[in-house]
């Protein structure tokens, strides 16, 4: 195994659990190697489960140990890298708070608005449910901004763990053409901006993988 930590993770184009911490430790100039096992495949729960007790991605791999779970591996390097997370207090705090609830809510956006980087669904994925969780998307970005963004155009200034767990959304919004108001569509901007989140977006755009159960969402109409 390397001398590097290893991070598992599936296709850039579908997963965004993935996404998270590849994009955080990046951002905070950790060195890693990448290990991209393609997700649905004949062996692919095999070769997970040789680095991942629960046959998931993503998943750290540092030395002899094994870290799963987005948010736990991003919480792991925040103890050797405080820069994952805002140096104050309180907005620490808040940070952890609005990535927690990422980490454990917005299931029907996750449902009906499943990450597909290369695919375009625009007006798709609109139930009650998934409006009311986009509002509340809306609601805590701009909170975080009024509160917390004067040093920057992140969540809360400079680019932290927080913004590498909405990421995902970001580029869902992107997929599904959600309107967005002024203070999160300057903020989706300033994600979608970054060099790393474009290396990203383009590696997916050049994955050959197709999974049906993902690209057949809505059909054939998406782009």
């Amino acid at each position: 195994m390397s001398a590097l930590p290893v991070l598992v993770i599936g296709n850039k184009n579908y997963s965004s659990w993935s996404l998270r911490p590849w994009l955080a430790m990046r951002e905070a100039g950790i060195a890693f190697e990448e290990l991209r096992i393609p997700m649905f495949e004949a062996d692919s729960r095999a070769a997970m489960l040789r680095l991942s007790p629960t046959g998931k991605v993503p998943c750290l791999v540092d030395g002899s140990h094994a870290i799963w779970d987005s948010l736990a591996i991003i919480e792991y390097l925040a103890e050797s890298h405080p820069g994952l997370w805002p140096t104050d207090r309180l907005a620490r705090a808040t940070a952890r708070s609005v990535s927690a609830e990422m980490h454990s809510g917005f299931a029907q956006l996750r449902t009906h608005m499943g990450m597909n980087i290369r695919k375009r669904y625009p007006g798709r994925g609109r139930t009650p449910e998934v409006l009311a969780e986009i509002e509340r998307v809306f609601a805590l970005w701009t909170d975080c901004r009024a509160r917390y963004g004067a040093g920057g155009p992140f969540l809360f200034g400079s680019f932290c763990a927080a913004d590498a767990m909405y990421a995902p959304v970001v580029l869902r919004f992107e997929t599904y053409a959600v309107d967005l108001p002024p203070v999160c569509r300057a903020y989706a901007d300033a994600v979608l901006a970054r060099p790393a989140l474009r290396e990203w977006i383009a590696a997916a755009a050049a994955e050959t993988e197709a999974i049906a159960a993902y690209d057949d969402l809505y059909g054939e109409a998406g782009a």
